[in-house]
């Protein structure tokens, strides 16, 4: 099984991308857990370029986003919250994929590792809904992961036990659904 996770932030030291990588080495034996690292490579998303007959003028980072998509079985997203909204360049990303063939149907599950952020996780629920993705729920983490905001990297996160638990939980949770949703197939 294959995951993409894509951090919302740009940020070099970002509790957001921390969370996801905790959540790629607590991966079990059979599961990749992939970091998309272009996210800040991508074009501004424009319309005119996203139609289906003419695919060729895609730019090549937007090629690779679908691609990506496309090679992976579900998305974990992480992302911070900026003036109570989603961050812009993970709505941009979002953005590319609405044309796609990949996205639709695609699992998703959101990780909230902002302490105060609320607004982006409804806001990123009713795009990811008008978009098509299926929502895992009982993989997503809703509330704040107690403890990121300690500025905690990687390898913080997976020795704090109650936050490797909570991660690992989430992820174990999206892998049963992945398997269940791909075994009704």
């Amino acid at each position: 099984m294959r995951l993409l996770a894509i951090s919302g932030s740009l940020r070099a030291n970002s509790s957001n991308t921390s969370a996801l990588e905790a959540m790629a080495r607590l991966a079990p034996a059979g599961v990749k857990v992939v970091l998309f690292e272009g996210l800040a490579g991508l074009p501004h998303f424009n319309p005119d370029l996203d139609r289906s007959e003419a695919s060729d003028s895609l730019p090549r980072e937007v090629r690779e986003l679908r691609r990506e998509v496309g090679l992976s079985d579900g998305l974990l997203i992480c992302s911070p919250e900026y003036a109570h909204g989603v961050a812009g360049s993970l709505k941009n990303a979002l953005d590319w994929l609405v044309g796609s063939l990949e996205f639709p149907g695609k699992p998703v599950a959101l990780i909230n590792a902002a302490p105060r952020a609320v607004h982006s996780d409804a806001q990123l629920r009713e795009i990811l809904a008008t978009m098509s993705a299926c929502l895992i729920e009982d993989a997503s983490v809703t509330a704040p992961i107690a403890g990121v905001g300690r500025n905690l990297d990687a390898n913080g996160i997976v020795s704090d036990p109650d936050l490797s638990d909570q991660l690992g939980e989430a992820l174990r949770a999206f892998i049963e659904a992945i398997t269940i949703k791909n075994s009704e197939a």
